[in-house]
């Protein structure tokens, strides 16, 4: 069995993406107005989000990023209200990595059977 990896990697991830051809091209598939482009962000973040995210990961404990798929909305709000970012980027962020995560363990159910 893999271990998932951390939420720095899993940014370092993301942020490898920046603005990247293909990544526009398919978070723009998903523009609407319902909201379904949210987790398509994470396909390719512009710059500017990549260092919103930069900056709260940055300021987060170790504990809550060791777990940040267990934080609720308002530690969520509190971290983006002190990184000075967009707390909505930073949710969709982590609601990426807690998916992320869940299909991590689903995979090495799968390994372990």
């Amino acid at each position: 069995m893999s271990k998932p990896i951390s939420l720095q990697q899993f940014l370092e991830k993301v942020v490898l993406k920046t603005d990247d051809s293909f990544g526009k091209q398919f978070r723009g598939f998903f523009a609407d107005s319902k909201g379904t482009a949210e987790l398509a962000m994470l396909a390719s973040p512009t710059k500017d989000e990549a260092q919103q995210l930069k900056k709260a990961v940055a300021i987060m404990t170790p504990g809550e990023k060791e777990n940040a798929e267990k934080l609720t909305d308002q530690q969520v709000g509190k971290i983006a209200q002190d990184a000075e970012i967009d707390s909505a980027l930073l949710a969709i962020f982590i609601n990426g990595y807690a998916l992320y995560l869940k299909d991590a363990q689903k995979n090495n159910k799968r390994v372990s059977s």
